[in-house]
């Protein structure tokens, strides 16, 4: 065994060129065997392991700077940097992250879980190397699905202009999460048609050079009858246009083709793109044929490759969205839906199908995504944009400068509210609250339960005072009945569950159970806890919260979120404002990123748990205990 004696990339030199195939094999053989237990991000992994095995073993990392896209194909860097022992706790809770992650290693030189964010970085690693004097590689490795976000394309052209030595490898495997889309997807599509283009561009070059140079006219006609060579194999040449040598296409799971390009790409002066051609889940089949649900797995059977699922007690959140918008439409035909990318993991496939004419993704473009869907509202169309809290962030300029401010009539459908378990960190939504409650006019709730979600959709679709937010968790929703018939709910109104005289409980959507339990616990000890289901973090029910006041009922907010300036944030606020004296205790999200680990274990670890609410209703209502 090969990969067992390698701990660093110096390990790997060490192998001989024709050795590196068999390496290969042996790290598929290992990632198909470790995430058949842990889960994690096989497909991609599968697709770079020859591309990942030739940057280590022709250049010098750390001190040249590899910035992996998204991320989530890093799995084999890992392992040829020494944390091949680690892999039993992949993305559990204090275990290997599923992402580069700088405490890790000196090898993870860039952080980062969502996309198109490398190729801006590299431009400033290079920058800074040139500033300080320093010599070596910068390489950042883009999907095809990732180049199609504005910000890279952003970074392609300012390097092209500043000309940076650096390097760009577009790994392309012709899928992101869904199937790619769009007209730079399309224009791939052409590039690998045309593998012999730098082929036989070089042998143009080779013939020009040989003819004598009569004058300058005619050295232009030559440049000219070159460059029609190449706009005829290859529409646009886009890449060159933006002042990149492109090399490629290259077979990125042919060794010795791939190491041959990228050396000729590292002795090439300023910036390099080098074309790879991939296959999502390279090596095992099953992987292969369904690259879209072997992008992220839980747990299966190496075999067959089937998923070992627990069994559902309730559907999840994002398929009773799903189900909903479909229902929706039905009867009422200004309803469009929109998606940065994520048809299948936003469940909006059946929609798709079912109204094509009306689902649009718009691929990896959160900005785009936000405005677009203003630019329908202005035509009095209904857009619901389903996408998850942790891109939302990413089109936050559009939200508030597009939508909030021109007090459109868009539905933010917020997927992954909350924590989100395995992915940590770099995908929690546990900010949008915040972000989005300091928008004037913005309207946000967020269900008990999935029978409330399918009617805050409808109440979201009817809303025609401008922009409005539900949240949603990525988890299974109670296994309560479904109403029949849509119902609308009041804008701004609460629900009160159980009455109580000595604390009460203001838990906001997926809150709810717990309060509940904490009630129920709490009564058995003789404190009567008040649960109310806030359903809105804006406009709050300022009835509720002034009738709770008369009764000097200290409060407590509960909130899978930030707790600065989050739903118990505005509790606050609304009695500072009206100078009333008020106990509040906020139990949400510290002021500290919360690593990757399971949902109850990251509640856990900041007290969002039933035994954590119980305390913190004891203590701030302490002298009407004492009074029992």
């Amino acid at each position: 065994m090969l990969l067992e004696h390698i701990q660093t990339p110096t390990d790997l030199k060490k192998l001989s060129e024709d050795q590196l195939p068999q390496l290969a094999e042996e790290i598929r053989q290992f990632l198909i065997n470790s995430l058949s237990s842990t889960g994690g991000h096989l497909a991609s992994n599968l697709g770079v392991v020859e591309l990942t095995i030739a940057l280590h073993y022709l250049f010098d990392s750390p001190k040249d700077k590899f910035l992996w896209d998204v991320g989530h194909q890093a799995y084999v860097h890992k392992l040829l940097t020494g944390r091949g022992d680690q892999f039993s706790t992949l993305r559990q809770y204090k275990g290997l992250c599923g992402f580069p992650k700088m405490s890790e290693s000196e090898h993870d030189v860039w952080e980062t879980g969502h996309s198109s964010t490398s190729i801006s970085g590299a431009m400033g690693m290079a920058a800074a190397r040139d500033i300080l004097g320093e010599k070596n590689k910068v390489v950042a490795i883009i999907g095809d699905g990732a180049l199609t976000g504005g910000m890279a394309l952003e970074a392609l052209n300012h390097i092209g202009q500043e000309q940076k030595d650096m390097m760009v490898i577009l790994n392309d495997n012709e899928m992101s999460i869904s199937p790619n889309v769009g007209a730079l997807h399309n224009y791939l599509g052409r590039l690998r048609t045309h593998r012999h283009y730098n082929k036989m561009k070089a042998e143009v070059e080779q013939v020009l050079k040989k003819i004598p140079t009569i004058g300058e006219p005619f050295a232009k006609t030559l440049e000219r009858v070159k460059d029609s060579i190449k706009f005829l194999l290859v529409s646009g040449v886009l890449f060159e246009t933006l002042g990149f040598t492109y090399l490629g296409p290259v077979d990125g799971h042919h060794m010795h083709e791939m190491m041959e390009c990228l050396r000729q790409a590292g002795n090439t002066k300023g910036p390099v793109l080098v074309h790879v051609i991939t296959k999502k889940g390279q090596g095992y089949k099953p992987a292969e044929e369904d690259s879209v649900n072997f992008h992220g797995v839980g747990t299966y059977k190496i075999e067959s490759g089937a998923f070992q699922k627990k069994k559902a007690n309730a559907p999840a959140y994002p398929a009773v969205f799903g189900e909903t918008m479909v229902k929706l439409a039905e009867t009422d035909e200004k309803i469009v839906a929109i998606t940065p990318a994520m048809i299948t993991g936003s469940k909006l496939d059946k929609f798709q199908k079912t109204y094509p004419d009306r689902c649009f993704d718009v691929g990896i473009a959160e900005q785009h995504a936000a405005t677009f869907a203003a630019g329908l509202a202005t035509q009095g169309l209904k857009p619901v944009l389903a996408i998850y809290s942790t891109f939302l962030q990413r089109g936050y300029d559009q939200f508030i400068h597009d939508v909030c401010r021109q007090h459109l009539n868009v539905t933010f459908a917020v997927d992954r509210a909350g924590f989100v378990g395995e992915d940590g960190e770099t995908h929690q939504g546990v900010y949008d609250i915040s972000f989005m409650r300091s928008q004037p006019g913005m309207v946000i709730m967020m269900p008990k339960d999935e029978n409330e979600l399918q009617h805050m959709l409808y109440t979201a679709t009817q809303y025609n005072k401008g922009p409005i937010a539900v949240r949603y968790s990525k988890s299974e929703g109670e296994g309560v009945p479904m109403d029949e018939e849509f119902q609308l709910i009041p804008i701004g109104k609460s629900e009160v569950l159980r009455e109580g005289s000595h604390v009460a409980l203001l838990a906001f959507g997926n809150m709810v159970p717990l309060a509940v339990e904490a009630a129920e616990q709490l009564a058995k000890e003789g404190i009567q806890a008040k649960v109310v289901n806030a359903r809105f973090a804006k406009p709050l029910d300022e009835e509720l919260l002034l009738a709770i006041n008369k009764r000097e009922m200290p409060i407590v907010t509960i909130e899978e979120g930030t707790k600065i300036g989050g739903f118990g944030s505005a509790v606050l606020e609304f009695f500072a404002e009206r100078n009333k004296e008020q106990s509040v205790s906020i139990l949400g999200v510290p002021d500290y990123y919360v690593e990757h680990g399971s949902i109850n274990e990251q509640r856990a670890e900041i007290g969002l748990t039933t035994e954590g609410i119980v305390q913190a209703a004891k203590k701030c209502c302490v002298p009407d205990i004492q009074k029992i």
